[in-house]
């Protein structure tokens, strides 16, 4: 089949699924490669952050994402993951990629174009290639293939900032935004809805980002902005478009004074009832990852073993169709909204999202049956 997905729920017919192999956690940042012995230091801690129980988990309830969308007549494709954990150098850093989990994060689908985006994180570098041979297959039938900038990522690009007289740390966490100095975004900031797409301007995506991906697009396309729903990354556990007419919103991070224009038509289904981090996931990422993070840390190695993703990562939900909805089994409150409104939901079992990202995160829909309209005209 071609390459054609214009929207987030017409029925899917071809998904990339990520894998869980990887998980090394490295990311350089000096301007020089680290030596062997800083390195072997680095993978046996990064191993005990992720255990083998753990990726095998992961990739259990991978396998069984897969399962779910093979029932529903999708077509599964996987990456390759041959590149992980290979060390590499730009003329400004060194780095490693550490997993090909999130299909969705560096790669934007709009109808017959696949926009690999030039991520603000080193490690992420060159992880769009664990999808070429997917891409090449595609080829076949033709598409088009656009790679947003490299960007150098040399000195400082993320910057903490106050915003109305509070502090730079709120609750315990950072404000943080990027400069405008390069093109920078991750694709899991863009909500896809025909014509109009919406993206978030925030830690993982820039003006410029935005800027440059209208150009990319041309006329036919509008990409709206917002920069006051949410401050941290990505939009998938914030505004998911369900249907024409329909979108789920956080409702801790969407009101009606923030809300994006573009859906003052539409219903929408204001949510918070999240179910919480279980106890255990926090335990392990307190007891074992932040420690870990702090070992690598006192070798020049960042990593991202401090950071763990908020409860809200339960709405991180997939479309198979409009009236039907991959979501996590824990979240029963979010399922009973969905059913409240004839949506179907698939509850599967996806334990470690908080580590790892969502099923939306993980998914990438490369062919729905979907045509290009507008739905706001």
């Amino acid at each position: 089949m071609k390459v054609n997905s214009h929207n987030e729920w017409d029925k899917l017919r071809e998904v990339i699924v990520g894998k869980a192999e990887g998980q090394a956690c490295l990311n350089f940042s000096t301007v020089r490669p680290p030596s062997e012995e800083v390195i072997e230091k680095a993978e046996a801690l990064a191993r005990k952050a992720y255990p083998q129980w753990l990726v095998d988990e992961i990739a259990e309830d991978l396998e069984g994402l897969c399962d779910v969308l093979s029932s529903f007549g999708a077509k599964v494709l996987r990456p390759n993951s041959s590149h992980v954990n290979r060390p590499f150098a730009t003329p400004y850093f060194s780095g490693v990629g550490d997993h090909i989990y999130n299909m969705r994060d560096l790669h934007l689908v709009v109808g017959n174009t696949v926009v690999e985006s030039p991520s603000q994180e080193k490690h992420r570098y060159f992880e769009t290639m664990g999808l070429y041979d997917i891409w090449y297959d595609y080829l076949n039938e033709g598409f088009r293939w656009i790679c947003g900038p490299k960007p150098r990522l040399s000195g400082e690009h993320m910057i903490t900032y106050s915003e109305d007289g509070k502090s730079e740390y709120e609750d315990g966490q950072k404000f943080i935004k990027l400069t405008e100095k390069e093109i920078l975004f991750e694709a899991a900031n863009t909500v896809r809805m025909g014509r109009d797409l919406l993206y978030l301007v925030s830690r993982s995506g820039n003006q410029l980002g935005a800027k440059w991906l209208q150009s990319v697009l041309g006329d036919d396309y509008r990409v709206h902005t917002t920069s006051t729903i949410y401050r941290s990354s990505h939009i998938d556990s914030t505004v998911l478009c369900l249907r024409p007419g329909l979108v789920l919103l956080n409702t801790d991070r969407v009101n009606s004074s923030n809300c994006p224009e573009i859906f003052d038509k539409w219903e929408k289904l204001y949510f918070s009832d999240i179910s919480p981090t279980p106890e255990f996931t926090v335990k392990f990422h307190d007891d074992v990852r932040k420690p870990i993070h702090d070992e690598l840390a006192s070798l020049g190695i960042q990593s991202g073993l401090d950071s763990i993703a908020s409860p809200y990562i339960g709405m991180n939900i997939l479309s198979v169709d409009p009236q039907t909805v991959i979501v996590d089994e824990r979240q029963s409150a979010l399922i009973r909204l969905l059913e409240e409104h004839n949506i179907t939901p698939v509850p599967i079992r996806f334990r470690h999202s908080y580590y790892m990202g969502g099923i939306h995160c993980s998914t990438l829909d490369t062919v729905r049956d979907t045509v290009f309209e507008s739905y706001f005209d």
